[in-house]
């Protein structure tokens, strides 16, 4: 197979394309695979992507770029395709739209995939007839406002399969999305192995990251952190990301005299080392979270103290085996987790174990790239079984009501097309 991911930017190192780069690298061992990257920025991708992996971009924003892009007046004007309502829609233009419809219109792929809601969009109205057009969740139907949602409905009927990161996103599209004929399949974001030894348990680090958001509820954890603080003060605890809520948490730590226990220490790209320093993985997120940070800390063995949300921990973290899941929002709860585990070194060295071999077997790429091929090679099976179904049912009537020479040109087209089955 031929697949092609559509993505934002390429050249960054957020979550997304650490997972597209993850996935389009395992089904580059069996399959042809380009990511297309809409914007670029840099000279040189931040991750590496590896020799086998086609990229390339379509609009160029740097500044001395040969394509003058940054100065095109279409590049001034908004988007006609791309939802206004999804957040980051900014950098979208009648530019892009014009070399999104391009591409989308000439591509050779048997498969493209849009990896964020507005890209789908234009996976979904703008490809050529033949690929197959497929669209990633990076969050969650949850995550979605209204106006978006509604660019969603009109747009997602014409996809033919849509991925979610959780089976209860899955079902929230299956309920809440009239979306017939499309496959809705839950299939885990592709997180690669550490490249570094697991941590051991050993070190008096809470670990936390993502974006400083309000959906994170970091405010929450800093709260709880206050009584781990005051029973254990040789614990600190640590929280990467960036976002607008800095401010507002910077000033709670002060509030509670945190500043010698917690501390906001900005982005991490790889967090894999700051994870590996740690002893135990903390995720205070809403019900509207994804979590998808939390997978990297399992796979570097850390043990996780997580809220019971379905689309975040409450599909990855197995209460009492890889760690502990809490109610939303509570930060007595969140305390008492922390607490007991910060207090036994032998329990987090257990679970820390197991939390490296459940995220193995459920976030590697091999196993996550696998999912996809086997999901895109039914759906093109199917698709190519109809189009036989198709050209039989025509034959047949052909060849009821046709002359002697159109029964034998039919007969022949009818078993090339069944040798062209059977080949695939």
């Amino acid at each position: 197979m031929h697949i092609s991911f559509l993505m934002h930017h390429a050249y960054g190192a957020g979550e997304t394309v650490r997972a597209t780069f993850a996935l389009a690298g395992a089904l580059a061992e069996r399959h042809d695979v380009e990511i297309v990257s809409v914007l670029r920025h840099r000279a040189a991708p931040a991750l590496d992507l590896g020799p086998r992996v086609a990229l390339r971009h379509l609009v160029d924003l740097r500044e001395h770029a040969p394509a003058a892009d940054r100065t095109d007046p279409a590049h001034a004007r908004p988007s006609r395709v791309f939802p206004a309502a999804e957040p980051g829609s900014g950098p979208y233009s009648e530019l892009t739209d014009r070399r999104i419809a391009q591409y989308l219109r000439r591509t050779a792929a048997d498969v493209v995939v849009g990896t964020r809601p507005g890209l789908t969009v234009h996976v979904a109205r703008q490809t050529r007839r033949g690929p197959l057009r497929a669209g990633q969740e990076p969050l969650c139907l949850a995550a979605h406002g209204r106006e978006l949602r509604l660019a969603l409905r009109g747009a997602y009927p014409r996809l033919d399969a849509l991925i979610t990161g959780t089976e209860a996103d899955a079902r929230a599209y299956r309920r809440g999305m009239r979306l017939p004929g499309v496959r809705i399949a839950a299939v885990p974001r592709a997180v690669p192995a550490p490249r570094l030894a697991p941590a051991d348990g050993s070190g008096r680090w809470v670990v936390a990251a993502g974006r400083l958001v309000r959906e994170r509820r970091f405010d929450v954890l800093v709260r709880a952190f206050a009584a781990v603080a005051a029973e254990r003060p040789d614990w600190r605890l640590r929280i990467y990301g960036s976002g607008p809520e800095r401010a507002a948490l910077r000033e709670l730590i002060g509030q509670l005299g945190l500043y010698n226990h917690v501390f906001l220490m900005g982005p991490a790209r790889p967090l894999e080392p700051e994870w590996a320093k740690g002893a135990l993985a903390v995720d205070p997120a809403g019900p509207e979270a994804t979590g998808t940070a939390l997978a990297g800390a399992l796979r570097c063995g850390l043990p996780a103290v997580a809220t019971d949300c379905p689309y975040a921990a409450g599909e990855t973290v197995e209460d009492g085996v890889t760690g502990r899941l809490v109610p939303p929002g509570d930060p007595a709860a969140l305390a008492a987790a922390l607490l007991a585990l910060t207090g036994d070194g032998a329990a987090r060295r257990r679970m820390g174990a197991a939390a490296r071999a459940a995220a193995a077997a459920r976030f590697d790429p091999a196993e996550v790239a696998g999912r996809h091929a086997d999901l895109f090679a039914a759906l093109l099976a199917r698709r190519r079984g109809s189009g036989l179904r198709a050209s039989l049912h025509h034959a047949r009537g052909a060849l009821i009501g046709g002359g002697y020479a159109t029964k034998y040109a039919t007969g022949l087209a009818v078993r090339a097309a069944v040798r062209g089955v059977r080949t695939v």
